[in-house]
């Protein structure tokens, strides 16, 4: 004896399934970025490392630090970070984000560990030329 399975039941199920995970990621990503703050942050590739100017969020208005390529340095609210030793200290004022950054041949990569909407950026950046970035990711000098 053969069980016939009803195919419009079978699709109309997958199509459920298929919109509550849909719906359920959206409202994840929407409740993430309710809770991001705003920061804005230019980035400079020098000769030896990184310039950073912060325009809004941080504590720190310049950071400036030499790295060798490849070479990971955490970024807080606070200035440079040690990922093995984070700073349990919280400013309500201040935009609650880390992440790290790494010079390379190419440009930059920064991954996002908290307060960001983004988990990795990669860009070029030539030498001694300026990107923003803010919680969302990549945005205008402006």
């Amino acid at each position: 004896m053969r069980t016939k399975v009803n195919l419009k039941t079978a699709c109309s199920a997958w199509i459920m399934a298929l919109i509550f995970v849909l719906t359920s990621a959206q409202l994840v990503a929407q409740e993430k970025k309710a809770d991001l703050k705003d920061f804005k942050i230019i980035i400079e590739k020098t000769d030896k490392g990184i310039k950073m100017k912060s325009d809004q969020g941080s504590a720190w208005i310049d950071l400036s630090f030499n790295l060798n390529s490849y070479q990971p340095q955490a970024v807080d609210e606070y200035g440079m970070a040690d990922l093995k030793n984070l700073s349990g200290n919280k400013d309500k004022n201040l935009a609650d984000f880390l992440f790290t950054i790494i010079k390379t041949e190419r440009g930059i990569e920064l991954k996002g560990i908290e307060g960001t909407a983004w988990g990795e950026l990669k860009f070029s950046l030539a030498k001694n030329k300026k990107q923003a970035i803010n919680q969302f990711g990549m945005t205008s000098l402006n």
